[in-house]
């Protein structure tokens, strides 16, 4: 039987919890009566409460720890009645966890058994990789070419790219980095393999086409190896502006234009064939969090998790300051004590990082997650680590590498979603699923991009921007396990090309953004 959309609901995730989060579409107004889960006790709202913020179950003191998804996101600042609205200015951040004596590999979970049969067409690439899509990319050593590069594409996709029907998109992969940067500093070789890495995503064939300055510290040859290039006339294909063949503006985007026109003859000589599942390099995050994240959304993606990796997939998860605080669940379910010590040292690297700037963690959530009722980074990295579901962690990649293992991978890189994005490509990502309760039309060019709501009313407002709504579990519609079994399937239409994402529908792509901790000079 249907529920009342004025019936109070509120979900408390475990019985430890004692908060429990609004559900209601505009929040609950003070004087509401509510059950609390515990015992059979109701209680009163004392004032308004948000949509999905968080409701006092118990009578707190200063001091008593607050409880949601059984751990401790913090203590009451001061002492707040059962039925109060726990917010913010209500909650005292915990200090952050050490590093020091975490459980390591001590709670591995048994694997699950295979999920045999599942399949998707996919573009088989020379190296062995298989693409979702079929794109030819023109890669850039340096941000002075990213203008010509992007007028050449703007012409190849007028002029030429009709002529070759089996090509899906032509992409420009132009940054800021490249020169005026301390090229040999630490730190530097992250910016760098992430462009290697970025030019050899499976989406692209493996094979970039490359356009130079001439003068830049980044060179050609320090980027990718000569055998990583296409080959035209028995030379590598990288076109450098400052060569004294070029006489002038056009005649530099007729090289390039010539070039692309080459390669496309390659690409669109592909097609679908039919891969296993185990091909698929499916990356999850999350932007614009709310509270129901961590309580639908992320839980079906990690539910679609599980299922990829019983079928043989690589599951990339990242994000270093929204997993830190939960850093502890996860070295326990490692699948060795190396890769637990391997998520240590990329926890420590970061600690370290944000120390030299100044910041802390406390610099995350942003004002958004905490209109939608995230308190702290505590709450926020209980409910991002839900995406990894409950696979053991098979391996760690520090920002930019290229991850060639199989299973659940953590991929370390910020929570910034285009930071993430972008290093998750340089993984090798070719599928991307991204959970947002606020809302944003964030996509890629590179690889196509799910968008899963937390909330129904966001999916219903945004309805051609988000693909699944997880806020049916919330309401009690759809389980979760439901839920990730709509997201597992689009995740192999997708890959296949028999369904298009609303970002790929609208063309919303956003830029690439390099992670450089190196100086500038």
């Amino acid at each position: 039987m249907s529920r009342s959309p004025t019936e109070p609901r509120l979900v408390r995730v475990t019985a430890s919890d004692n908060v429990a989060t609004v559900v209601n579409d505009g929040g609950l107004p003070a004087g509401t009566c509510i059950p609390t889960g515990i015992a059979s006790r109701e209680i009163v709202l004392l004032e308004d409460v948000p949509e999905a913020h968080k409701v006092t179950l118990v009578d707190f003191a200063p001091g008593d720890d607050v409880v949601r998804y059984g751990a401790v996101i913090g203590a009451a600042t001061e002492a707040l009645p059962a039925g109060s609205w726990m917010h913010e200015g209500r909650l005292q951040l915990p200090q952050v966890p050490s590093l020091d004596n975490l459980p390591m590999a001590t709670s591995v979970p048994p694997a699950q058994p295979p999920l045999e049969g599942f399949t998707f067409e996919g573009y088989l690439s020379p190296d062995g990789t298989v693409g979702t899509r079929n794109i030819l990319a023109i890669t850039t050593t340096v941000q002075c070419v990213a203008p010509t590069v992007e007028f050449a594409v703007r012409r190849i996709k007028s002029d030429l790219l009709p002529r070759f029907p089996n090509v899906d998109d032509v992409i420009a992969l132009t940054h800021g980095f490249g020169c005026g940067v301390a090229i040999d500093a630490p730190g530097a070789e992250i910016p760098i393999r992430t462009l290697r890495n970025l030019a050899l995503n499976p989406n692209l064939g493996g094979t970039p086409i490359v356009v130079s300055l001439g003068c830049e510290k980044l060179q050609p040859s320090r980027l990718l190896p000569a055998e990583k290039l296409p080959i035209l006339q028995n030379e590598p294909i990288v076109v450098r502006l400052q060569d004294d063949k070029h006489t002038g503006f056009l005649d530099m985007v007729h090289a390039i234009v010539a070039a692309a026109e080459s390669r496309l003859e390659q690409l669109n000589r592909r097609r679908r064939v039919t891969r296993p599942v185990s091909d698929l390099v499916v990356g999850l995050q999350c932007g614009g969090s709310d509270a129901f994240s961590g309580i639908t959304a992320n839980p079906a993606v990690g539910y679609a998790s599980d299922l990829l990796v019983r079928a043989g997939a690589t599951v990339l998860f990242s994000e270093v300051t929204e997993v830190r605080d939960a850093i502890h669940l996860l070295t326990a379910r490692s699948a060795t004590p190396e890769v637990a010590q391997a998520l240590v040292r990329e926890m420590a690297w970061y600690d370290a990082y944000l120390a030299r700037g100044g910041a802390d963690r406390s610099a995350n959530p942003s004002p958004g997650n905490k209109l939608g009722g995230l308190n702290n980074v505590v709450e926020k990295a209980l409910g991002s680590v839900a995406k990894s579901g409950t696979s053991r962690i098979s391996g760690v990649s520090g920002p930019g590498e290229r991850v060639t293992t199989k299973g659940l991978v953590f991929a370390a890189t910020p929570a910034s979603d285009f930071v993430c994005g972008t290093l998750q490509l340089a993984a090798s990502m070719n599928m991307h699923v991204f959970t947002t309760g606020r809302g944003t039309p964030y996509g890629l060019a590179m690889a196509p991009v799910i968008k899963v709501s937390s909330r129904t009313p966001l999916a219903e407002h945004w309805s051609d921007l988000i693909d699944i709504d997880a806020g049916t579990i919330a309401t009690g519609q759809l389980t979760v396990q439901q839920v990730g079994e709509l997201i597992f399937n689009m995740i192999l239409d997708v890959a296949s090309g028999r369904r298009q994402t609303c970002a790929d529908r609208w063309g919303l792509h956003n830029d690439l953004v390099l992670f450089n901790p190196a100086p500038i000079t």
